[in-house]
């Protein structure tokens, strides 16, 4: 083809297809097109980048627990050993962590001799019965483990605040609980209570995601979507729990869960320090960080320093 015959197939081509279409695979394809599909790959990868970093992030964290998940399954054969028996409490707001830290707990653990409780509501049969009479039913064996999701606290705390009890099955509760735990521990059972804090902005913004993610959705109920209005109740509830049940043999501990890989690493700690069994790797570090792990009676501290300061609680 001479170089004349090439400049008029070139103009035909473009009279053709039009300053603003060019061929594409024998396809004509707009500009406009062209630069929608542009931007919208550059929105995909941004996006499988930024699922990438949360992926190997994630990695990170759960190789981190790995070591001390281990140390669990060590904690395990020496209770079996022993006959010991283990209560765990997990108790706070919703959304706090709770359920994704006891999942973490137990991963690797032997299901032989642990159990995850989480009662519902009670039947009319047991609205009839001594209050603990259904929970003292999960308890442990030995050499068991049995962490309660939410337990006999739900008196204390969420009961009250939604009128699910009367005001004298609540003060007959806070007025019992303490020596009732006090016989637990008595008998040798290890009593661990956790309270999972979480702020009122972190809780708002896990709602929201519970809102949107369809992997989540099961996780929002009724009593959620009340729980950002009913915030301070909740924190009025938390204070007179922790004045009043924070106790010596059965003594509460905070756990800052804004950031959960932390709460879950910290209360992996807090269960390994509570029996002395041999450690799988000394090396490892057991310590609880002071800024995650709060002792109730501080925490109570705290609460009445704020309410002095500004009028209310804010924890």
């Amino acid at each position: 083809m001479t170089d004349e015959m090439m400049v008029d197939a070139a103009e035909e081509s473009t009279e053709v297809a039009g300053p603003d279409v060019v061929q594409l695979n024998g396809k004509s394809v707009t500009t406009e097109k062209l630069k929608k599909d542009y931007l919208g790959l550059q929105d995909t990868n941004k996006k499988l980048q930024k699922d990438s970093r949360k992926a190997i992030r994630r990695y990170r964290r759960e190789q981190i627990l790995k070591p001390y998940q281990a140390e669990l399954i060590r904690l395990q054969q020496y209770l079996e050993v022993s006959g010991t028996r283990m209560i765990i409490l997990f108790e706070g707001r919703d959304a706090a962590g709770k359920g994704g830290t006891i999942r973490r707990v137990t991963r690797y653990m032997n299901e032989k001799h642990y159990r995850v409780v989480a009662l519902g509501k009670p039947s009319d049969q047991e609205k009839t019965q001594w209050f603990f009479q259904k929970y003292v039913r999960q308890f442990p064996r030995g050499g068991e483990v049995v962490l309660f999701d939410r337990s006999w606290y739900n008196r204390a705390m969420v009961e009250p605040v939604f009128g699910f009890c009367t005001d004298l099955e609540y003060k007959n509760f806070m007025r019992g609980v303490s020596g009732f735990e006090k016989d637990i521990v008595r008998h040798g059972t290890i009593l661990i209570k956790l309270y999972f804090s979480v702020t009122k902005e972190e809780q708002e913004r896990r709602f929201e995601r519970r809102k949107t993610d369809p992997l989540r959705q099961w996780k929002l109920s009724e009593v959620d979507v009340q729980a950002q209005e009913r915030w301070d109740d909740f924190t009025n509830v938390k204070y007179e729990m922790l004045r009043q049940t924070n106790t010596t043999h059965a003594p509460w501990t905070i756990i800052r869960s804004n950031d959960k890989h932390l709460a879950r690493l910290n209360v992996m700690k807090i269960i390994l320090n509570s029996v002395p069994y041999d450690r799988l790797d000394p090396e490892l570090d057991f310590v609880p960080d002071p800024e995650v792990v709060v002792s109730g009676s501080r925490e109570l501290e705290m609460m009445e320093a704020e309410r002095l300061k500004s009028g209310k609680f804010k924890i």
